[in-house]
């Protein structure tokens, strides 16, 4: 298989990581988010001790939001996860990215095959957060969308099917 990235969005608690994690039972995968260095500094740094309630949520994307703007630390870190994926093993990376723009910018910036995947969870997509960061991700136009309304026994067959069938579409991999 031909190394591939997927970068991967959805609204928080749509079951991205557990997608993730289902997909690495069937293909060499890493996964991960353009919020983990953001993440680091909250916590080590700013008192945030894990909590994913929509103060945390607003905190870290405006946080990250400022970092962009500063010195652009999430794309840095994920041009080094890039790097890392292409050296190593795995055929697929998934990248984390809520934010339009950012998304755009490293999905044009990755050499490899790339595709973005949304992935939808019917109750859970009308939650708003409070923040653009999590409010606007189904405003990105995606080249796929996976809705995860199944049971989690019924989902990682499903997912791995659905990842299945986007490898083999006519042209996948040209032209990317």
């Amino acid at each position: 298989m031909e190394k591939t990235v997927i970068i991967i969005n959805g609204a928080g608690g749509v079951g991205k990581d557990t997608l993730c994690g289902m997909a690495g039972r069937h293909f060499k995968v890493r996964n991960v988010s353009s919020i983990t260095p953001i993440k680091k500094i909250a916590e080590v740094y700013g008192g945030w001790n894990g909590e994913k309630d929509a103060k945390a949520r607003k905190f870290l994307a405006d946080l990250k939001r400022l970092f962009v703007e500063y010195n652009d630390l999430p794309f840095r870190y994920l041009c080094e996860e890039y790097e890392k994926f292409m050296q190593g093993e795995d055929e697929i990376l998934f990248v984390q990215i809520r934010e339009g723009e950012e998304i755009e910018k490293f999905k044009n910036w990755v050499k490899t095959p790339c595709i973005t995947l949304l992935i939808t969870r019917f109750q859970i997509d009308q939650v708003l957060w409070g923040n653009s960061s999590d409010d606007n991700v189904g405003s990105f136009q995606y080249d796929h969308t996976f809705h995860n309304d199944s049971s989690l026994e019924a989902a990682e067959a499903e997912f791995c099917g659905f990842l299945t069938g986007i490898f083999r579409e006519p042209g996948f991999g040209e032209g990317q």
